[in-house]
């Protein structure tokens, strides 16, 4: 059910490797037929089932940026972790490239849990998802429909739905800026039909305008310079496609995260751009849900948006560590 992938096999990432944790590389395939490719961390020297979290995000970026750190820096924390990249993207698998989709970024996790399920070394009564920027919002739409998912952490998450169809803070909220967008979208995909090719909308802007607004300049801090910048990185390179979010626009996720019955934890900093996007994430999934003591907002002071792609100072691993375990207790 899988194609042959090619794999890097050496050590590719934009963080050192932990001393503490095996790794290696794994793939698996998603109920669309399309074969993801991942890298698992495993806690050295140790035996029997363990308790597992797959991590994928920030959106448009790949597994050996800030996934890969999440995943690693938990594995030291006991648990086996694997961070993948989303179809379309970085070494997975599906074809046109650089595409995204409400409903197969979702199945993405959903295949994650499927086959750390089916691992010997892995408990499957104990797995978790962390998803990060616009990945966390596809991990609280998996949370939502997936209840084999224990627990779940959203960190400095997007609502990818909502920001393609009203814009950053909200700001295009119209149904006339939606048209705009839809015509926009569908010229677009005439010509992309015509040419036989898709066009690239391009990643982070480089060199950086001198009225860059703040939430770019922070993007461009992590994606275009040596802390951030891998080549398979859409956001560091040419982007996804034009028209590859556009069912964002008319494909609302979390419609139903108000009835998430598993654990819960928003992580956000108090100066992202996009922290109206966890509170407000926060407040729907609270609202008449069956099971609001194991939900949790943790705004942290002071913290930029790509803070908790990479500051070791600024991410809380010890507090994610404790909630997932006493989560999947």
């Amino acid at each position: 059910m899988e194609e042959k992938l090619t794999l890097t096999q050496e050590w590719d990432k934009t963080f050192p490797q932990s001393g503490k944790v095996e790794h290696s590389k794994v793939t698996f395939h998603n109920r669309y037929g399309i074969t993801l490719a991942a890298d698992l961390y495993k806690p050295k020297n140790t035996e029997g089932k363990l308790a597992a979290i797959a991590v994928c995000g920030p959106f448009g970026a790949v597994k050996e940026q800030a996934a890969g750190l999440y995943a690693q820096t938990m594995a030291e924390r006991g648990f086996l972790t694997m961070a993948f990249d989303p179809s379309f993207t970085g070494e997975s698998g599906g074809q046109p490239r650089y595409m995204a989709s409400p409903d197969i970024n979702t199945e993405d996790f959903q295949a994650a849990v499927d086959y750390l399920s089916c691992r010997e070394d892995v408990d499957a009564e104990k797995i978790g998802i962390i998803g990060i920027c616009g990945w966390g919002g596809l991990a609280l739409n998996a949370a939502a429909l997936d209840t084999r998912v224990k627990a779940t952490v959203a960190s400095t998450m997007y609502d990818m739905g909502r920001v393609n169809a009203k814009g950053y803070f909200d700001a295009n909220d119209s149904e006339e800026e939606r048209h705009q967008r839809r015509v926009f979208f569908n010229t677009q995909r005439t010509e992309d039909y015509k040419n036989g090719s898709y066009a690239l909308g391009g990643g982070v802007v480089d060199p950086l305008p001198e009225d860059a607004p703040f939430y770019v300049r922070d993007y461009h801090d992590y994606y275009k310079t040596q802390r951030g910048y891998y080549p398979r990185s859409l956001n560091s390179n040419g982007g996804w496609n034009v028209t590859g979010t556009m069912s964002f626009m008319n494909q609302p996720i979390l419609q139903y995260s108000n009835e998430i019955r598993s654990a819960v934890l928003i992580i956000h900093g108090e100066k992202a751009h996009s922290c109206y996007m966890g509170r407000d994430a926060y407040a729907a999934m609270m609202e008449g849900n069956p099971n609001p003591a194991n939900k949790e907002l943790l705004i942290i002071p002071g913290a930029v948006h790509t803070d908790l792609y990479d500051r070791l100072d600024v991410i809380p691993f010890d507090k994610m560590a404790n909630f997932f375990r006493k989560a999947m207790a």
